[in-house]
Protein backbone atom coordinates (compact mmCIF):
# COMPACT_ATOMS: atom_id res chain seq x y z
CA UNK A 1 0.00 0.00 0.00
CA UNK A 2 1.38 3.41 -1.00
CA UNK A 3 1.47 6.50 1.20
CA UNK A 4 -1.34 8.02 -0.86
CA UNK A 5 -3.47 4.91 -0.29
CA UNK A 6 -2.90 5.12 3.45
CA UNK A 7 -3.84 8.78 3.44
CA UNK A 8 -7.02 8.08 1.44
CA UNK A 9 -7.93 5.33 3.88
CA UNK A 10 -7.71 7.73 6.81
CA UNK A 11 -4.28 6.58 8.03
CA UNK A 12 -1.53 9.15 7.99
CA UNK A 13 2.15 8.28 8.26
CA UNK A 14 4.05 9.58 11.25
CA UNK A 15 5.19 13.15 10.85
CA UNK A 16 7.00 15.79 12.91
CA UNK A 17 3.56 17.16 13.80
CA UNK A 18 2.62 13.85 15.44
CA UNK A 19 5.45 12.98 17.87
CA UNK A 20 5.17 9.88 20.07
CA UNK A 21 3.45 10.65 23.37
CA UNK A 22 5.39 10.71 26.60
CA UNK A 23 3.98 7.90 28.80
CA UNK A 24 4.08 10.28 31.77
CA UNK A 25 1.74 12.59 29.88
CA UNK A 26 -0.95 9.98 29.19
CA UNK A 27 -4.20 10.69 31.02
CA UNK A 28 -4.31 8.58 34.17
CA UNK A 29 -8.06 8.05 34.26
CA UNK A 30 -9.97 6.28 37.02
CA UNK A 31 -7.50 3.35 37.09
CA UNK A 32 -4.78 5.76 38.19
CA UNK A 33 -6.91 6.93 41.12
CA UNK A 34 -7.85 3.39 42.14
CA UNK A 35 -4.25 2.25 41.89
CA UNK A 36 -3.14 5.20 43.99
CA UNK A 37 -5.70 4.47 46.69
CA UNK A 38 -4.75 0.79 46.73
CA UNK A 39 -1.07 1.69 47.02
CA UNK A 40 -1.62 4.11 49.88
CA UNK A 41 -3.91 1.64 51.62
CA UNK A 42 -1.22 -1.04 51.40
CA UNK A 43 1.39 1.44 52.66
CA UNK A 44 -0.72 2.30 55.70
CA UNK A 45 -1.35 -1.38 56.49
CA UNK A 46 2.38 -2.13 56.17
CA UNK A 47 3.15 0.71 58.58
CA UNK A 48 0.73 -0.62 61.19
CA UNK A 49 2.04 -4.18 60.86
CA UNK A 50 5.64 -2.97 61.12
CA UNK A 51 5.25 -0.69 64.13
CA UNK A 52 2.36 -2.28 66.03
CA UNK A 53 2.73 -5.90 64.96
CA UNK A 54 6.49 -6.30 65.21
CA UNK A 55 7.31 -3.83 68.00
CA UNK A 56 3.99 -3.55 69.87
CA UNK A 57 4.09 0.26 69.66
CA UNK A 58 1.36 2.72 68.76
CA UNK A 59 1.74 3.88 65.18
CA UNK A 60 0.59 7.45 65.84
CA UNK A 61 2.97 8.12 68.75
CA UNK A 62 6.65 9.04 68.66
CA UNK A 63 9.03 6.82 70.64
CA UNK A 64 9.13 7.77 74.32
CA UNK A 65 5.71 9.42 74.28
CA UNK A 66 3.49 8.42 77.18
CA UNK A 67 0.50 6.55 75.67
CA UNK A 68 -1.68 7.76 78.54
CA UNK A 69 -0.90 11.42 77.88
CA UNK A 70 -3.75 13.21 76.06
CA UNK A 71 -3.13 14.68 72.61
CA UNK A 72 -3.34 18.45 72.45
CA UNK A 73 -5.52 18.54 69.33
CA UNK A 74 -5.78 22.32 69.15
CA UNK A 75 -2.01 22.77 69.33
CA UNK A 76 -1.15 19.94 66.94
CA UNK A 77 -3.82 20.65 64.32
CA UNK A 78 -3.01 24.36 64.48
CA UNK A 79 0.72 23.72 64.11
CA UNK A 80 0.08 21.42 61.16
CA UNK A 81 -2.11 24.02 59.46
CA UNK A 82 0.45 26.80 59.94
CA UNK A 83 3.38 24.70 58.70
CA UNK A 84 1.34 23.37 55.77
CA UNK A 85 0.27 26.86 54.69
CA UNK A 86 3.86 28.12 54.85
CA UNK A 87 4.97 25.25 52.59
CA UNK A 88 2.09 25.94 50.19
CA UNK A 89 2.99 29.63 49.97
CA UNK A 90 6.69 28.91 49.38
CA UNK A 91 6.00 26.28 46.71
CA UNK A 92 3.56 28.55 44.88
CA UNK A 93 5.99 31.47 45.01
CA UNK A 94 8.58 29.20 43.39
CA UNK A 95 6.06 28.22 40.71
CA UNK A 96 5.10 31.82 40.03
CA UNK A 97 8.50 33.53 40.07
CA UNK A 98 11.05 30.94 38.90
CA UNK A 99 11.45 29.19 35.56
CA UNK A 100 12.27 25.85 37.17
CA UNK A 101 9.18 26.12 39.36
CA UNK A 102 6.89 26.73 36.41
CA UNK A 103 8.52 23.92 34.40
CA UNK A 104 8.00 21.57 37.33
CA UNK A 105 4.34 22.58 37.70
CA UNK A 106 3.63 22.03 34.02
CA UNK A 107 5.45 18.69 33.96
CA UNK A 108 3.57 17.45 37.00
CA UNK A 109 0.25 18.57 35.52
CA UNK A 110 1.07 16.68 32.32
CA UNK A 111 1.92 13.57 34.32
CA UNK A 112 -1.35 13.79 36.23
CA UNK A 113 -3.45 14.34 33.11
CA UNK A 114 -7.11 15.38 33.29
CA UNK A 115 -7.53 14.48 36.96
CA UNK A 116 -10.71 15.88 38.50
CA UNK A 117 -10.44 18.10 41.55
CA UNK A 118 -12.37 15.65 43.79
CA UNK A 119 -10.02 12.84 42.76
CA UNK A 120 -7.02 15.10 43.38
CA UNK A 121 -8.29 15.91 46.88
CA UNK A 122 -8.96 12.22 47.56
CA UNK A 123 -5.43 11.25 46.54
CA UNK A 124 -4.03 14.12 48.60
CA UNK A 125 -5.78 12.91 51.75
CA UNK A 126 -4.77 9.29 51.16
CA UNK A 127 -1.13 10.18 50.52
CA UNK A 128 -0.92 12.55 53.48
CA UNK A 129 -2.19 9.89 55.88
CA UNK A 130 -0.42 6.81 54.50
CA UNK A 131 2.98 8.38 53.83
CA UNK A 132 3.13 9.92 57.29
CA UNK A 133 2.13 6.62 58.90
CA UNK A 134 4.88 4.82 57.03
CA UNK A 135 7.78 7.30 56.93
CA UNK A 136 7.28 9.04 60.25
CA UNK A 137 5.18 6.57 62.24
CA UNK A 138 6.96 3.33 61.27
CA UNK A 139 10.28 4.12 59.56
CA UNK A 140 11.57 7.08 61.58
CA UNK A 141 11.53 5.28 64.96
CA UNK A 142 13.60 2.45 63.45
CA UNK A 143 15.89 4.16 60.90
CA UNK A 144 16.17 7.61 62.46
CA UNK A 145 15.11 11.14 61.58
CA UNK A 146 17.70 11.77 58.85
CA UNK A 147 17.38 8.44 57.03
CA UNK A 148 13.57 8.54 57.05
CA UNK A 149 13.57 12.08 55.63
CA UNK A 150 16.05 11.21 52.89
CA UNK A 151 14.14 8.07 51.91
CA UNK A 152 10.95 10.11 51.79
CA UNK A 153 12.62 12.36 49.24
CA UNK A 154 13.98 9.37 47.32
CA UNK A 155 10.53 7.93 46.61
CA UNK A 156 9.67 11.27 44.99
CA UNK A 157 12.56 10.95 42.56
CA UNK A 158 11.75 10.95 38.83
CA UNK A 159 14.71 10.59 36.41
CA UNK A 160 13.87 13.72 34.45
CA UNK A 161 15.64 17.02 34.93
CA UNK A 162 12.49 19.10 35.36
CA UNK A 163 11.44 16.88 38.31
CA UNK A 164 14.68 17.25 40.28
CA UNK A 165 13.35 20.24 42.26
CA UNK A 166 10.41 18.07 43.34
CA UNK A 167 12.81 15.57 44.88
CA UNK A 168 14.71 18.34 46.67
CA UNK A 169 11.41 19.79 47.90
CA UNK A 170 10.33 16.37 49.19
CA UNK A 171 13.58 15.95 51.12
CA UNK A 172 13.16 19.38 52.72
CA UNK A 173 9.53 18.86 53.75
CA UNK A 174 10.43 15.34 54.92
CA UNK A 175 12.75 16.91 57.48
CA UNK A 176 10.00 19.37 58.46
CA UNK A 177 7.39 16.62 58.92
CA UNK A 178 9.89 14.52 60.86
CA UNK A 179 10.58 17.44 63.18
CA UNK A 180 6.84 17.90 63.75
CA UNK A 181 6.59 14.24 64.73
CA UNK A 182 9.38 14.63 67.27
CA UNK A 183 8.24 18.00 68.59
CA UNK A 184 4.61 17.05 69.19
CA UNK A 185 5.11 13.37 69.97
CA UNK A 186 2.45 12.20 67.52
CA UNK A 187 1.43 12.16 63.85
CA UNK A 188 -1.41 14.69 64.03
CA UNK A 189 0.62 17.74 62.95
CA UNK A 190 2.59 15.94 60.18
CA UNK A 191 -0.58 14.41 58.73
CA UNK A 192 -2.43 17.74 58.80
CA UNK A 193 0.51 19.60 57.21
CA UNK A 194 1.13 16.93 54.56
CA UNK A 195 -2.54 16.61 53.64
CA UNK A 196 -2.96 20.38 53.44
CA UNK A 197 0.03 20.77 51.12
CA UNK A 198 -1.16 18.05 48.78
CA UNK A 199 -4.80 19.03 49.13
CA UNK A 200 -4.12 22.58 47.93
CA UNK A 201 -1.23 22.11 45.50
CA UNK A 202 -2.49 19.05 43.64
CA UNK A 203 -5.92 20.44 42.62
CA UNK A 204 -4.25 23.80 41.88
CA UNK A 205 -1.82 22.15 39.48
CA UNK A 206 -4.67 20.36 37.74
CA UNK A 207 -6.77 23.53 37.49
CA UNK A 208 -4.06 25.92 36.32
CA UNK A 209 -1.72 23.76 34.25
CA UNK A 210 -3.42 20.47 33.48
CA UNK A 211 -5.39 19.53 30.37
CA UNK A 212 -9.13 19.81 30.72
CA UNK A 213 -11.47 16.82 30.58
CA UNK A 214 -11.46 16.86 26.75
CA UNK A 215 -7.65 16.76 26.64
CA UNK A 216 -7.34 20.16 24.97
CA UNK A 217 -4.88 22.94 25.74
CA UNK A 218 -3.92 23.51 29.38
CA UNK A 219 -5.47 26.32 31.31
CA UNK A 220 -3.18 29.29 31.76
CA UNK A 221 -2.93 31.33 34.94
CA UNK A 222 -4.84 34.58 34.61
CA UNK A 223 -2.56 37.64 34.44
CA UNK A 224 -2.76 40.04 37.32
Amino acid sequence: MTESDREEGGQRPDSPQDPPRDPLADPPGPNFVRSGLLFYGALAIAAVIWRAGFYDERIFLAPGTDPAAPIDWVRDVGLGLVVGLVIVVLSNLATRFTEWGERLARSMAEALGPLTVPDAVLLACASGLAEEMFFRGALQPRAGFVVASLLFGLIHFVPRREFYPWTAFAVAVGFVFGWLFIATGNLVAPIVAHTLVNGINLPLLVRLYGPDASGETPHQPKPE
